[in-house]
């Protein structure tokens, strides 16, 4: 399976508005602790590759001074970006029981945590694509527009998710192609 992306940068109280014009459906929010790890056997910044653990939960919660209700964790590798017109790439994603057991066979395998990405997400349907509003710590608001595909079907989704930003009013040429991580990375590089 592949997933189809289309991202820019956004100010999210422009583009809510725009969503319920356009009839999107409210799916969920959720925040997201997104740990990249580095291989012992090959560079993932020289192959354009991702291995990652997200640990996802519901922002809000019944209980006191908790963060959120239950966690969700799941492993996800990502292969190499396919084309130039958007961030299009096989992925394959699995839910995990155990958190601190996954972390466990990473580190006896001698991949080692690269840096975490956290963000809030905000999930809505329309035309068949996910919309997701994100705030990211340390970069700021994007739009993704997101739907999963077979590899003979990436122009069409590509296109339609293109179809969908310019339908909220953003301007898909501003789409960015460098994953959140490599935006932070390249921030702490800058510094």
């Amino acid at each position: 399976m592949y997933e189809v992306e289309v991202k820019v940068r956004a100010d999210h109280e422009a583009v809510e508005p725009a969503l319920a014009t356009a009839g999107a459906e409210f799916v969920d929010s959720v925040v997201q602790a997104d740990t990249y790890y580095d291989a012992p056997h090959r560079d993932f910044a020289e192959t354009d590759e991702a291995l990652r653990i997200r640990r996802e939960h519901s922002p809000e919660s019944d209980e006191p001074g908790d963060e959120g209700g239950p966690e969700t964790t799941k492993i996800t590798y990502k292969g190499p970006l396919l084309e130039a017109e958007s961030k299009s790439r096989e992925e394959h994603e699995t839910t995990v029981a155990d958190a601190e057991a996954v972390v466990g066979i990473f580190d006896g395998l001698g991949f080692e945590p690269a840096a975490t990405v956290r963000k809030e997400r905000a999930h809505y349907r329309l035309d068949g694509y996910t919309v997701t509003l994100d705030s990211v710590d340390g970069l700021g608001e994007f739009v993704e527009v997101e739907t999963e595909t077979a590899d003979d079907d990436i122009e069409t989704a590509r296109e339609g998710a293109r179809a969908v930003l310019d339908d909220l009013g953003l301007d898909p040429s501003e789409q960015i192609r460098t994953s959140y991580l490599g935006l932070l990375l390249a921030d702490d590089a800058g510094e």
